[in-house]
This record gives structure tokens, sequence and C-alpha cells, in this order.
């Protein structure tokens, strides 16, 4: 038995009834270690299997750990937390990937890489064995998530999904992963790439499932909405931003041209106009604010790094700031309804021209709804930021708990 001190590569395999393959791989996983000079240990994380596959584990060497809660990422959560080497290398249990080209990826990271990836897509330098991967993950899926990817978050990867890969484990524990199903391995490259993280990537082949009794896990539609989902959850800017500022540039522009009457050809833009282009610029207000919203919150749940100009942009607004803001906002508001008002007194509360009246109306009511925005928004962000302020003030009281302890 080794122990902790002299194992530098664990391995990982998270199991839902593996039977059919669960032993070749365990097999093959030794074999990459010997291969590789490497004194290590191989843990399969059993998730729920019926099939004996923690008995077959076991017979075959592996350590085996009980993951209770079910999903892909909360076996990989619990196998990676019992595993006692330097580096771990995770990857399926079903055939699909050879471990017996672990050395490659031990190499990367001896030479310093947090995080080595396989590749699977050709684009990459991979290879894909005939009917190894279903034609949509092949043509659309990878390569578009891959894609998303390197534009969005500047991972250096070809193939975001490969769950074959490497990793040192305290980089690992610094990532505080959070995704107990298949968004893991997706964030595992996200976060890693937002850290600025040292990133390799290994050309492999992906070979056929060997499993024959039951389908693969992965399901198509299903597991690609959830990772588009969490894609978004991380780029507040794609989801929210971009999307806000460009209805609020439209709006605006429709809003001065519906203000100026403005005639193009046959076709006259006034109050109609200002109408729309009031709700395009509230409607993209919101969306501004809900980028802010999931910018902080996405912070505070650990799923993006701190955001050194966010800081900058809070330590000059503040609550009191916002609320000014929205008041002021709110009023002026105010004042152009009250105008409207004063000018349906003068007319004895009788009849008006319509399209006069609401060159106060539209831009006193828009102006009336981005303050109360302003001013919820101000409260919200507070709330955020308080909790982040409470997380920080019980680590500190506990460490100095910790400290009166021990004195």
């Amino acid at each position: 038995m080794l122990s902790d001190a002299e194992i530098e590569v664990s391995v990982v395999l998270p199991c839902l009834n593996e039977a059919e393959t669960l032993a070749v791989c365990i097999r093959k996983a030794f074999e990459g270690l010997r291969a590789c000079g490497a004194h290590g240990e191989v843990i399969v994380s059993d998730n729920g299997s019926e099939d004996g596959s923690p008995e077959i584990a076991r017979e075959a060497g592996a350590r085996v750990v009980i993951s209770e809660e079910r999903g892909y990422g909360s076996a990989l959560m619990a196998g990676i937390a019992a595993a006692r080497g330097r580096y771990i290398l995770m990857g399926d249990a079903d055939d699909s990937y050879d471990f017996r080209e672990i050395p490659r990826f031990i190499a990367l990271l001896r030479e310093g890489y947090d995080l080595v990836q396989g590749c699977r897509l050709p684009s990459g330098g991979g290879t894909i064995s005939d009917g190894a991967m279903p034609f949509l993950h092949r043509w659309v899926g990878n390569p578009i998530f891959s894609v998303i990817a390197r534009r969005w978050f500047r991972a250096p990867i070809s193939d975001v999904n490969c769950g074959l890969r490497g990793f040192s484990r305290e980089f690992q524990a610094r990532l505080r992963q959070r995704c107990t199903g298949m968004e893991f391995a997706n964030e595992m490259v996200i976060k890693s790439s937002l850290a600025g993280a040292r990133i390799g990537e290994v050309p492999i082949t992906l070979h056929r499932d060997g499993r024959t009794r039951h389908p693969p896990h992965l399901r198509t539609w299903r597991d690609g909405w959830r990772t588009l989902r969490f894609y978004l959850l991380l780029t507040p800017r794609w989801l929210f931003l971009w999307p806000g500022l460009a209805l609020m540039g439209l709006g605006a522009v429709a809003y001065v041209l519906g203000f100026a009457r403005t005639s193009l050809g046959s076709v006259t833009l006034d109050v109609n106009t200002m109408l729309f282009g009031s709700l395009f610029v509230a409607a993209g207000f919101q969306a501004v604010l809900f980028a802010v919203f999931t910018k902080v919150f996405a912070i505070n749940e650990d799923l993006l790094p701190a955001d050194p100009r966010l800081l900058r942009a809070f330590a000059w607004i503040n609550l009191e700031r916002g609320l000014a803001a929205g008041a002021l906002t709110s009023g002026l508001g105010l004042a152009l309804l009250g105008r409207a008002v004063l000018s349906w007194r003068a007319a004895a509360f009788g009849p008006l021209d319509s399209a006069e009246s609401l060159r106060w109306v539209i831009p006193g009511s828009m102006l009336a709804l981005l303050g109360v925005q302003m001013i919820f928004a101000s409260f919200f962000l507070s709330i955020l930021g308080m909790q982040k302020r409470v997380a920080r003030s019980a680590v500190v009281v506990s460490s100095e708990g910790l400290g009166r302890a021990g004195d």
C-alpha cells in the first residue's frame, strides 16, 4: 500500500453501471501509470450502479468511492476529493478513452501546466474512430461549443467537451467548482481560462463506446441546452449587456426621430415612434441591469473570478449615489408628467391634442420608470454586496476563533 506522499497521480473514473467496460479501463489506467513511471492509484467514483460495478472495480485493484448525490459532476467531485495524488487524470469508464495515453498528459503536468485537455476533434489533431461520436456531436455540438469557449472565454482549446483531461489537485481546488451535472467539464475549462491558468492540449483518439447493454448517459438535446445555458450564465455580457445596449441605442434613435417629427419620404415619425423608442430604452436598461446582477451573483457564487473593473465601478457607485441618481431621474420624469397635467388643467380637464400631450407624457413616464429601476437596482446590488461582506466577515471571525482556541 502506497502512502499519500508516494502517490503522484490519481486516475478518477466516474461510474454508473459500467460493468461491461470498467475492468478494462482500470487495467489500461494502471498500464498508463506504469508507462510514465508514476506511482499512482485508480479511483472509481460510483454514482449508484446496480450492476455490480463497485465489486468489479475493487477486484481490478481500484479504490471505490461512493457518490451519494447523482450527477456526472457530483461523481467527479467525490472522486477528486478522495484523490491523494499531486496530479489527477479524469476520464469516462466506457472504454472510449484509452488510458494508456496517460503519459502524454502527465508529461505536460510535470512541466507545470495547470490543466491538460484532451482533443478528439480532427481540427485539433485528434482522431474519432468510426461510429465513436454521433453526427450532431461531431459536426455541430462540440465544434460550436468549442468555438464559443475560445471566443467568449479565450480558452486555448479545440475540444471543450473532451472528458479525458489532467490537472493538478492544488489548482483544481482553487477553481471551487459547483456544477454537479455534465456542465462540470465546461466549468473547469472556462474557470481555468478566466483564471489565467496554463492550459495544454493533447490530441487523442476517441474509440467506440464499449457498452452494449444500455445507451450512453449523454442526452444530446438536454445536455446541449444545459451547456448553452451554463455558457450564457457565465457571460452576462453576451446574454444581457450587448443586447441591452443595442436596444437602448435603437430606442434612443427612434425616440429622437419621433420627437423631432422626422419625415423619411412619405413616412412621418411622431409620438408613436417615441413610444416604441421608450419601450426599447426601458427594456434595454433592464437588460443592462440584469447583466450587472448576473455578474455580481456569479462572482459571489465563485462561478466567475472577481472583475477589477466592476470593483472600481462599485468603489464609486454606492447605494447612496444610486438612490440619488434614481431619485433625480424619477423627479425629472415626474416634472414632465406634471407639465402634462398642467396643460390638461389649462384645458379645464377637457379633451387634449393627444399628439402634443404625449410629447410630455411619454418622456415623463420613461424617465420615471428608469428612475424607479435605478432605485430598486441600487438596493438589490447593495444586498448582493452585503452577502459577500458577510461571508468575508464569517471567515475573519472563524480565523480569530481558531487563533484563540490555539492560544
